[in-house]
Formats: C-alpha cells, structure tokens, sequence
C-alpha cells in the first residue's frame, strides 16, 4: 500500500519461482498503485501512481534480479512516500 492507503500491485512477477504456488516479485519490477488518497486538491500534487523498488536481497536472486524481502524498500512515484508492505509470505526466509 501507499502512505495514502492506495493498493499496490506488481506490474510483472518472476514466473520461474513460486512461493506456495505463487510466483515471487524481484526489485526489477514496479508497482502500480490504484486508489491513492493523496490530497491533490489542497497541495496540487498528483496522487502515488507507481513505486520502485530501492533495496532487495543481497544474495538472493531470480533470473539475475534481486528477490523483494519484507524489509525492502520502495518508493512511490511522483509523491516520494514510501511504499509499506502489508503483506507477505512467511514460508521462505532470505538476505
């Protein structure tokens, strides 16, 4: 989700890794975010459109991309909030 509780979704996943029969997501992805409640009216901003990924695993890669962990940071575009992460899968563990 962005600060603004809009909902972020994956623009591609990485289809040759699944997590509990999901495929995982890695920092080459973007994010868009529908729904964002930014104030435009008041500041004259546009509200979160897109997130981007800044930090991901270290040591941990899929198809030579790194892997997004729950402590990963992104960065929503054009407000410069973060993105948070509200939910995750808890079965694999990486660096």
């Amino acid at each position: 989700m962005c600060a603004h509780a809009g909902m972020a979704t994956p623009v591609t996943v990485s289809p040759r890794v699944t997590v509990s029969g999901q495929p995982i997501v890695t920092m080459a992805s973007t994010y868009s975010i529908a729904g964002c409640t930014f104030p435009a009216m008041s500041s004259g901003a546009p509200p979160c459109a897109t997130a981007q990924w800044t930090t991901a695993a270290l040591r941990v890669t899929s198809m030579g991309q790194p892997v997004l962990l729950q402590d990963s940071i992104a960065t929503c575009i054009p407000t410069g909030t973060p993105l948070l992460i509200s939910a995750t899968q808890p079965r694999v563990s990486a660096m």
